[in-house]
């Protein structure tokens, strides 16, 4: 009677915000040692090519498909790398990869999974002006793609209300030109005008930018799909210094 095949085994690698430098040494092996590289196209771009590597690239709706090929893959015994930019369960290939294990062919649940974290893009903007998420904080995407702005409007007020930092993930795009300006409209109602607010784009790479403005600027600043937006909250502080982007710090403690 004839073996099988061998089976391989699905590792989903967080590439970090960009620089290859901030890439972990772990998810650099994981890299190292696949023979299938499948993500989103630009992420899939920032990994070397070489010789036995084969690239899946494709667009950035079809996560579930996506993780689908790569257990395909490792079933006939093929090592893959699933690739997503930052940390991979951060609003990326992580949760898709599970999701299709769960609903997909008994066979998958058998295979070795693994992730491997990466920087996201939240603590990778934080770094550059000093520990704005240095409280209490949570994350939100303003993606309506998979929940609907009503969830994501209620989940925004109560955070405001409740006095967390608030990174924004996926703020703006050309199909979704108005969320942004809703949850900066909604934090105006809540927070004062002069909370703190880091517009960071591209942090890492080389045309990285970082704005640190005030709650009622920021409802006008230009964003887009490359930008991670951090809110502050009211005991948030901005420590100036002159010809240089001031230190921002959110205290650890909150007055009773």
């Amino acid at each position: 009677m004839s073996a099988g095949p061998a089976r391989g085994s699905v590792t989903v690698v967080g590439l970090g915000p960009g620089d290859p430098r901030l890439l972990t040494e772990s998810a650099r092996a994981a890299l190292d040692a696949a023979q299938d590289l499948i993500g989103y196209q630009p992420y899939v771009a920032r990994v070397p090519e070489r010789a036995g590597l084969a690239r899946h690239a494709s667009d950035n709706r079809v996560e579930l498909d996506r993780a689908r090929h790569a257990l395909d893959l490792a079933l006939s015994g093929r090592r893959v790398a699933v690739v997503s930019g930052g940390d991979p369960g951060v609003f990326a290939m992580a949760a898709a990869v599970f999701e299709a294990v769960e609903h997909g062919p008994r066979e998958w649940r058998d295979l070795d999974i693994r992730v491997e974290p990466g920087i996201t893009a939240m603590l990778a903007a934080a770094a550059r002006l000093g520990a704005p998420l240095g409280g209490d904080f949570c994350a939100l995407s303003l993606s309506d793609n998979l929940k609907p702005w009503t969830v994501v409007s209620a989940r925004l007020e109560a955070v405001f209300r409740a006095g967390f930092a608030v990174a924004l993930y996926n703020p703006i795009s050309s199909a979704r030109p108005w969320q942004l300006g809703q949850a900066l409209a909604l934090a105006a109602e809540i927070l004062p005008a002069v909370t703190p607010v880091i517009f960071a784009r591209a942090v890492s790479r080389p045309d990285e930018s970082v704005r640190v403005l005030t709650l009622t600027e920021a409802r006008t600043a230009p964003a887009d799909m490359a930008t991670m937006i951090l809110i502050g909250t009211p005991t948030t502080r901005l420590i100036e210094r002159e010809g240089q982007t001031p230190f921002v710090y959110t205290p650890r403690s909150v007055a009773g």
